[in-house]
């Protein structure tokens, strides 16, 4: 085989690095937009914010609404558990309150507030009267305890587990904790199943308070019954009227399923929203907030040091500058596509904002694309995490996207504004005869709308709506 060189001619599409940056920040929501400039502008030492007092942004500036907006952005091609130990007095200062004798001290409302619920019955347990083996036969079924309050394995394992690390253990010992831990706050805690967690809650009520016998013995054997609404069945078996089933479910349904889930930090997740609409003589306008756009500049003292002595090398300071001057430029065609393609959306969807869901109209990522004369994957990127305030709440901006269903006039109808129909035609049903999935196709065919029993389904599960048999008043 005979080796020989040869040349040839191609073209190939090319990203640049400030192309790269420009779809990476693109498709980030406003919080990671700042952490990720937070960590530039510990990296660049060309970069800076400016202060608030240096500059004034408006809200209405027309800088910051659709109408100002000339900027082209660029435009991506489409392409173990912890062993047992025991519990002694000593134990006490881990949780005891601190602070002194300060009455204005709120540490026991943080505390509470803050807790986990490990945290919580472990600060019961301590005090308690209970022996030191109790204790740590009682912390030992604290630490198997789910978020919500429940033992996550069957107390025969647990008896096992425990009878391999503490010597002489009797079966009844372990049951015994049990008992004492279900007695704890919240009432519910150490469940080993949904009945029994009920049951509990049941079971420290007043006896004289009304339908709680009924309630007790419906949650201990007939939970299956009273989900399927099997009316008839639940009053044969338990020999009660309807006045006192219906007592037993409302008093049910008022108790905690998940009684440990009130405790614990979770962490709270906050949306900034990007752009705000409002009318403005008779016309929707969006936006910016401009408490969500970074403020952002070059240094002047290190440009002016760079510029002075360019020279004499400083490779390193002016690469760093001309990052600094690529992310300040992103970042603003970053705001400025948003915008563009927030008034777009605003433009398609004003009977929303005039009448709310039912008005929504169809729309999809090419129509928006087209109209600012951007790819799709931009639009994607775009409407993913950016939010947008409005009179009748706060939105994605993905929210106002959704495929169509035929109309008998031939023209078609969102499948948001379907969603919204049968909400309210649910809303509105009587309890004792609710609409079926067919019958709502029906009521849907006589408003012009074609849509098939199934899709009426599947809409109806998007909302979390229940079947007509489960909506069913008993």
């Amino acid at each position: 085989m005979k080796h020989s060189l040869q040349l040839k001619l191609g073209q190939h599409l090319t990203l640049t690095p400030q192309l790269q940056q420009s779809i990476r920040l693109l498709q980030l929501s406003t919080l990671e937009l700042n952490q990720e400039l937070e960590q530039m502008l510990q990296d660049n030492p060309l970069l800076e914010r400016e202060e608030e007092d240096e500059t004034d942004y408006p809200a209405d500036a027309p800088a910051h609404t659709a109408e100002a907006q000339n900027a082209e952005p660029p435009q991506p091609e489409s392409a173990e558990s912890e062993p047992v130990t025991a519990l002694d007095d000593s134990d006490w200062n881990e949780y005891s309150t601190a602070g002194g004798d300060d009455e204005d001290s709120d540490y026991a409302q943080g505390s509470i507030a803050g807790s986990t619920l490990r945290e919580h019955l472990l600060n019961q347990l301590i005090v308690s009267p209970l022996t030191l083996r109790d204790r740590t036969l009682v912390a030992a079924l604290i630490d198997d305890l789910d978020e919500a309050g429940f033992l996550t394995q069957p107390l025969a394992d647990i008896i096992a587990s425990l009878q391999a690390e503490i010597e002489e253990l009797e079966p009844e010992e372990v049951e015994t904790a049990l008992k004492h831990l279900q007695n704890m706050d919240p009432t519910g805690v150490g469940a080993r199943n949904l009945a029994e967690c009920l049951t509990l809650q049941l079971r420290a009520l007043p006896p004289d308070r009304p339908a709680r016998d009924a309630a007790m013995r419906l949650t201990a054997h007939y939970l299956e019954l009273l989900a399927a609404r099997d009316v008839g069945k639940l009053k044969k078996m338990l020999g009660i009227d309807d006045a006192t089933l219906r007592a037993a479910r409302a008093l049910i349904l008022a108790l905690n399923p998940r009684p440990g889930a009130a405790f614990g930090a979770d962490e709270t997740h906050y949306v900034v929203p990007d752009v705000y609409v409002r009318k403005v003589k008779g016309i929707w306008i969006a936006s910016l907030n401009p408490d969500a756009m970074p403020r952002l500049r070059v240094n002047r003292v290190y440009a002016d040091i760079l510029a002075r002595h360019r020279e004499n090398g400083g490779s390193q300071l002016a690469s760093q500058l001309q990052e600094a001057r690529w992310l300040i430029k992103n970042v603003q065609q970053r705001f400025d596509t948003i915008l563009r393609v927030s008034q777009a959306i605003v433009d398609r969807q004003k009977h929303f904002f005039e009448h709310g869901e039912v008005a929504m109209r169809p729309l999809v990522l090419r129509e928006i694309a087209e109209a600012v004369d951007l790819h799709e994957s931009t639009i994607s990127r775009v409407t993913t995490q950016k939010y947008m305030m409005t009179p009748r709440g706060l939105y994605e901006l993905k929210y106002f996207f959704g495929s169509h269903v035929a109309t008998d006039n031939g023209g078609a109808c969102s499948s948001t504004a379907i969603r919204a129909l049968i909400k309210q035609l649910i809303a509105a049903e009587g309890g004792k005869k609710p609409l079926s999935d067919g019958q709502l196709a029906e009521v849907l065919g006589q408003q012009g709308i074609v849509v098939a029993r199934r899709t009426v389904a599947k809409y109806r599960e998007s909302l979390q709506i229940p079947p007509a048999n489960m909506r069913r008043m008993l």
